[in-house]
């Protein structure tokens, strides 16, 4: 960030103060860019990685953080989480390359205020960091149809979907590959309380073993 961003985001009270979090140098550069073009909007810093960005947000306030979900060393599932526990009132917006329909409705009960396709226009993602400063939550066209289709059918939504926020985070990480001794160590549980929560989502989503839950991630578009 240049020393003018700086200046801007320091001087200017009013102004939209954003930490832009994703890996890809490119990606910021792109958000950079038409974050600095909106005259009530600055960048105040920017992270390569979830750690780095949980510790900005401990040492400083932002009023949005653009979170990308696919984070090196912390996801932005568990990210998020650590920022809810350090910050409960910060508002983040998550940005994905996966289809809002996978994802949305397990984020926004996790606690972001929103999330976007990155896919979309950036005029969209502009007005979701103004909805987002203001306290709100903002939903896209395709997750307001998501929710919706949700209440007029309850009984028929996805099984993933039925998970609570700590069964969801604990289902991406079997999903991937890791070992409930690794979760544990990485989520601060013990091994039992991993093994019972695994327990659970099996149950839930009527699956016999981490291969299945492999294989669901993968067809409902949740890994790659």
């Amino acid at each position: 960030m240049s020393a003018l961003e700086q200046s801007c985001c320091t001087d200017a009270k009013l102004m939209i103060r954003v930490l832009i979090a994703d890996d890809h140098a490119i990606v910021r550069g792109g958000f950079r860019q038409f974050v600095a073009d909106e005259p009530d909007m600055c960048v105040a810093a920017e992270a390569s990685t979830g750690d780095e960005t949980i510790s900005l947000v401990r040492e400083q306030a932002f009023d949005v953080v653009l979170l990308d979900i696919a984070m090196p060393d912390k996801n932005g599932i568990d990210t998020l989480r650590v920022i809810r526990q350090v910050r409960p009132e910060q508002g983040v917006l998550i940005l994905s390359g996966y289809p809002e329909s996978q994802y949305a409705i397990n984020l926004l009960r996790a606690g972001a205020n929103g999330y976007l396709n990155k896919d979309c226009e950036p005029e969209e993602i502009v007005r979701a960091i103004r909805a987002v400063a203001r306290g709100h939550r903002y939903l896209s066209e395709a997750v307001a149809d998501t929710l919706a289709d949700n209440l007029d059918k309850p009984a028929v939504g996805r099984p993933h979907e039925a998970l609570s926020e700590r069964e969801f985070q604990i289902f991406c990480k079997l999903a991937a590959g890791q070992i409930p001794t690794d979760i544990a160590e990485e989520l601060h549980l013990s091994v039992k309380t991993v093994s019972t929560y695994r327990a659970r989502v099996l149950e839930k989503m009527r699956l016999a073993n981490n291969a299945d839950l492999t294989y669901y991630a993968i067809k409902n578009g949740l890994i790659e």
